[in-house]
């Protein structure tokens, strides 16, 4: 099967699967191009309420595919040409590339979760890094890859991860390119849990399941306000009192029993 990204949509959560097993399901430019129009059509969908990104067979990704960086990627033509213009400044090529899928992650309106197994390296790791929360399963090993390459990692995607892991970690990650375990991952807060091997997808599904339980205005809005975007704190206070989100979820605590929020299009 051709390197893609594939997806579906079941109960509320939509997986995204990077899907080129051939090579640990490394990002070549038309999977990198296929990300933001998919992210952008199931943000688009008013029942995903959940996104999970992870890879198929036994590993993440890892990484882009190198061929990329020798310009062998297959039918580099038709790929520059599907590409937009880049703006002034902006470098063209594999990095913007992966640029370009990492914020379209990042500036997901719902929650996401990477699910990782097995390597998570390079681009890879900036993809699981774009996402809200990452669960790993035991034997899954973390990297950042451009130190071996000679590229120079991106400014969004290093700030982002210097955010997540303290300057400190995201140096020795950078300067040295070395893998990390999960158990060094966990500490350094780059997963969020770590799961026994065989037990991914039942926590990633048991997760899923509770953030759809919640508040999805919460949701919006926490989104919003830790990526700096809080011009519109007055908007989600006023729609959690007109919705009536804040007296189901007071009425529910008082009652114990879960609260019934609605989804937009109820409402």
């Amino acid at each position: 099967m051709i390197p893609q990204v594939l997806h579906t949509i079941e109960d509320g959560v939509a997986t995204v699967v990077l899907h080129h097993p051939a090579k640990r399901n490394a990002m070549t430019a038309q999977m990198w191009l296929a990300l933001p129009p998919l992210l952008a059509t199931l943000a688009a969908d008013p029942q995903v309420r959940v996104l999970v990104l992870t890879g198929s067979g036994g590993t993440f990704c890892a990484g882009a595919d190198i061929s990329l960086l020798r310009g062998t990627d297959s039918d580099p033509a038709q790929v520059a040409e599907e590409q937009p213009a880049p703006a002034a400044g902006e470098q063209a090529g594999p990095r913007r590339l992966a640029m370009a899928a990492e914020e379209a992650l990042a500036d997901f309106p719902r929650p996401t979760l990477a699910a990782v197994r097995g390597h998570c390296v390079g681009g890879g790791c900036q993809l699981a890094v774009a996402c809200d929360l990452r669960f790993a399963d035991e034997n899954a090993l973390f990297g950042v890859s451009p130190a071996k390459l000679g590229v120079v990692y991106p400014p969004s995607a290093t700030r982002r991860l210097v955010e997540l892991v303290g300057p400190a970690t995201a140096k020795y990650l950078l300067f040295s390119g070395e893998l990390i375990d999960v158990g060094r991952a966990l500490r350094t807060g780059l997963v969020d849990e770590v799961l026994p091997h065989g037990g991914l997808d039942a926590r990633v599904a048991e997760f899923s399941r509770i953030l759809m339980s919640r508040s999805q205005l919460t949701q919006t809005a926490t989104k919003e306000f830790i990526a700096g975007r809080t011009d519109r704190a007055d908007h989600f206070a006023a729609e959690a009192r007109r919705s009536g989100e804040t007296a189901e979820g007071a009425a529910a605590f008082l009652e114990r029993r879960t609260p019934q929020f609605r989804w937009p299009e109820q409402r």
